[in-house]
Order: structure tokens, then sequence, then C-alpha cells
């Protein structure tokens, strides 16, 4: 059985949350098997060793789970982008729409270095809103995005498309 079947296997779907019409893919189940955890990670950090970069960028709250271990694994910074009002020093901050409402992630001014290399990284990409606001934030301080990551990529909404990166890299695709 190939890595995306074993996750698709894993996630459960949760129809109508956070609102009717939206169907959640719930990664829970699939952390909880530390085997299938391990491959996933393993393939993402496989995927973006190559793109050398010096910080992996987790987008709150399950990027940070799965971006903190990839860098880790690849012996390189972690920086969470969090949601608005949770970082405690000075912050840059911008404003997207989602699916379903409108939200703000922030990073420290001084998160990563000027010119470094950034990989994003976060368990779902759908309509790509928060992946550019991540993205926008990175560029603010005068970083390189040089790759983002995913467990789960929703097709349909074609986030993908929107995104200004060339390496995007997504496991399971619905």
């Amino acid at each position: 059985m190939s890595l995306e079947e074993s996750m698709k296997r894993k996630i459960r779907d949760i129809p109508d949350y956070p609102k009717k019409g939206i169907i959640f893919r719930d990664i829970t189940p699939l952390l909880k098997d530390s085997v299938l955890f391990s491959a996933c990670v393993d393939e993402i950090a496989k995927e973006i060793s190559g793109l050398r970069p010096d910080y992996i960028v987790g987008i709150e709250a399950r990027g940070f789970i799965i971006g903190s271990v990839i860098a880790y694994k690849l012996g390189v910074g972690f920086v969470p982008a969090r949601k608005k009002g949770k970082l405690p020093h000075e912050k840059i901050s911008v404003s997207y729409e989602l699916e379903y409402g409108q939200e703000t992630i922030e990073l420290h001014k001084d998160a990563v270095e000027k010119d470094s290399k950034v990989v994003i990284v976060d368990d779902l990409l759908a309509t790509g809103g928060t992946t550019l606001a991540a993205i926008k934030l990175v560029r603010q301080i005068g970083a390189e995005v040089v790759g983002l990551a995913y467990l789960v990529e929703l097709t349909k909404l074609k986030g993908r498309e929107h995104l200004p990166v060339e390496n995007v890299i997504s496991l399971a695709k619905y």
C-alpha cells in the first residue's frame, strides 16, 4: 500500500465542520499512528532536504506539529506563524480570507534572518490563503520561501495555482 493510501485510511472526514458544507480532514488519527506519522515526516524531509532550508515556518496549529519535527529531522530552526495576539515580541501581521471567515497571522520581526531560505509547512492546502499570508510575512522580513509542504491537498480548491512558489509538496490529494 502506498503512503498516500495509508494516509487516506487514517484521515477522518468530519462533515459540516467548522460550518455546514465543509468536510474537515482530521489528521489526528494519522498523528497517533507512530509508524505512519514517521513515514510522512521522513517523506517530506526527504523531498525538501535538497532545497537546503535554514528554517521551517509552521503555521498554527497543526503546522507546528509537523513542521517542528521536520525541522528537527533536518537540523534547522523552527519558527511558528501564530494567530493574532499570540506572539509576545515585536511582530508583523497579515490578514487573509478563509473558506469560512477571516484570520490574521503573525511572525516576530526577527523570526528569520534576511536572505535566509524558508520552507513553510502546514497540515492542509485548501484555497492557499493561509499559505499566501505566511509567504508575505517571510518575504517582508527579506527571506526567501524556497518550498511549501503539506500532508493533505484539496485539489478541487486549486490553492496550488495561487502560490508563487515552485516547490510544493503534498502527500495525500483529495
